[in-house]
């Protein structure tokens, strides 16, 4: 594929996004800048077929969440696209959908180093590869190397385009703040002021 015949670089960031958190949005920004891209779809999760629906927010609490976290950056967009459909979220539909609306613009897909090493048990991980960019951010508990030699393995099974950010992933995770949030302690400066206010007002997560 030649990346250079596009007139658009437009990133995706997923997620459940179960709340959205700073290592989130840190991970599009930083993609943002290292790919050049025109701006991010930031979009949440409708149903996921990999998590349990106990224990997540309501996809409106969500998307409101989502909303309210990256609406001060011009360069970040939401994307209900997921959000909104009925049934289970499958990225390989998704990106069928962006490609056929949008033919003119080359996507990104921004994930986190673990994601690297699961995405081929993803439903039809070769229609994914063929329609988007795979950016990964590198972890600090991964080696190099074991991350280089996943991007190569998937670059010849699936001939996809995979692009190592040399720049580490946040150590944050949705299901510490969660905790954090049942145990009444304080995610000051893991979450946007926003979305703590929202998550108080709205009294998720909270212990039963």
């Amino acid at each position: 594929m030649n990346n250079d015949s596009y007139q658009k670089k437009i990133g995706i960031l997923g997620g459940t996004f179960n709340p959205i958190h700073v290592g989130h949005l840190l991970l599009a920004q930083n993609a943002l800048e290292y790919c050049g891209l025109d701006k991010v779809l930031i979009m949440p999760s409708g149903c996921s077929y990999f998590k349990n629906p106990m224990e997540v927010a309501s996809t409106a609490d969500r998307v409101n969440m989502t909303a309210l976290a990256i609406e001060d950056n011009d360069r970040f967009e939401l994307s209900r696209i997921e959000a909104d459909r009925e049934g289970n979220s499958y990225t390989f539909v998704t990106l069928d959908i962006l490609c056929e609306q949008n033919p003119d613009t080359r996507y990104y897909y921004i994930i986190g180093a673990d994601t690297l090493f699961s995405m081929e048990t993803w439903k039809k991980p070769d229609a994914i590869f063929n329609k988007c960019t795979v950016v990964c951010a590198r972890r600090n508990n991964l080696t190099e190397n074991e991350l280089e030699d996943k991007a190569r393995y998937l670059r010849e099974r699936f001939e996809a385009d995979v692009i190592l950010m040399d720049i580490d992933e946040i150590p944050i995770s949705s299901t510490f703040i969660r905790k954090q949030i049942s145990q009444g302690k304080s995610c000051r400066y893991y979450l946007d002021d926003k979305v703590i206010k929202y998550i108080k007002e709205h009294e998720l997560y909270m212990s039963k």
